[in-house]
């Protein structure tokens, strides 16, 4: 782990910026922190190319002390307007080290930890993707539920683009980084409480307001169930969903800090593009902690199976 001199400044959090729109682009443009201290968790699909990604970071990079990134699965997609055509592994070790390249903290990283007000709290950005686990009501296996999917026409744009080479499967390339990830947590030092930054949720229950439930099997795995409970967790920062609220589970607090597509966002009372305190907690009564937020309920992250990339007006390929 590494650690900062203690002082003020407040830890921030945002997800699925999808910058390849362009007012999402502007809304990047306009973040910046509220003092030189603040630290920016930014827990993916920030964009689908390289380029676009090395933008976005290093916008926020340039601006924010230290910022943190845990990838979403558009950033693992190997999408045909991306120069880039590097898969799986390959592509996940690339991002890294452009990162890296830009002084932004990754899943490969030591975790660093928050020394400013609220904390001292570790800092763990994770990448797990997910197993296929979380089931449509009456599936019991994989197979059953994507073809369950297929039949609704709510089926996860990952199934065209992305690879989990060299593993067989994304379920087999989620099960190793699970195996990676617990067995540095548990290495963590007794009584440090740590904030959880990936992609996905680490339980399922987000996942219940989902317009199309099915669209759950791309939205992490069983495995992580319990890590709010195991651990030592003060907050479990994910996005994908596109649904920005805050819940709580065993008394865990979870916080889902996506912006969303513009279509999603223009629906919304709040402004768009509104970074979540994690680190001191949100104050009680604020929008991010009466545990409905602004979401839609749409949270299809869906195309359809014509390739049209919406199910019934909602969707894109998330």
């Amino acid at each position: 782990m590494t650690s900062t001199a203690a002082g003020g400044g407040q830890l921030w959090a945002i997800s699925d910026l999808h910058i390849g729109y362009d007012e999402n682009r502007a809304l990047v443009e306009r973040m910046h922190p509220e003092s030189d201290e603040d630290w920016l968790l930014v827990a993916g699909d920030v964009a689908e190319t390289v380029d676009d990604i090395r933008w976005a970071l290093g916008t926020l990079a340039g601006r924010f002390r230290k910022v943190v990134w845990a990838p979403g699965n558009h950033e693992l997609w190997t999408h045909p307007k991306d120069t880039v055509t590097l898969r799986g592994v390959a592509r996940y070790d690339h991002l890294v080290e452009q990162c890296r390249d830009l002084g932004v903290i990754t899943p490969e990283d030591p975790y660093p930890v928050w020394e400013g007000p609220g904390g001292p709290v570790a800092v763990a950005p994770l990448f797990l993707l997910y197993d296929y686990s979380f089931l449509p009501a009456g599936c019991a296996t994989k197979d059953e539920g994507l073809e369950y999917a297929h039949g609704t026409g709510v089926v996860c744009a990952d199934e065209r683009l992305l690879h989990p080479d060299p593993y067989p499967s994304r379920e087999a390339w989620c099960r190793a980084r699970v195996e990676e990830t617990e067995r540095r947590l548990a290495g963590l030092p007794d009584g440090l409480p740590v904030v959880l930054v990936n992609h996905y949720p680490l339980h399922r229950h987000p996942t219940a307001v989902l317009w199309y439930p099915e669209f759950a099997m791309w939205c992490g795995t069983v495995l992580t169930d319990d890590w709010h409970r195991r651990f030592n967790v003060h907050t479990m920062v994910y996005g994908h969903l596109h649904i920005p609220r805050s819940t709580r589970q065993d008394g865990v607090r979870f916080e889902e800090v996506s912006v969303g597509y513009p279509r999603e966002w223009r629906k919304r009372p709040a402004p768009p593009g509104r970074l979540r305190r994690i680190v001191p907690g949100e104050e009680p009564g604020t929008e991010a902690d009466t545990g409905t937020g602004t979401g839609t309920g749409t949270g299809t992250g869906a195309e359809s199976e014509s390739g049209s990339g919406s199910v019934a007006g909602e969707g894109g390929g998330r």
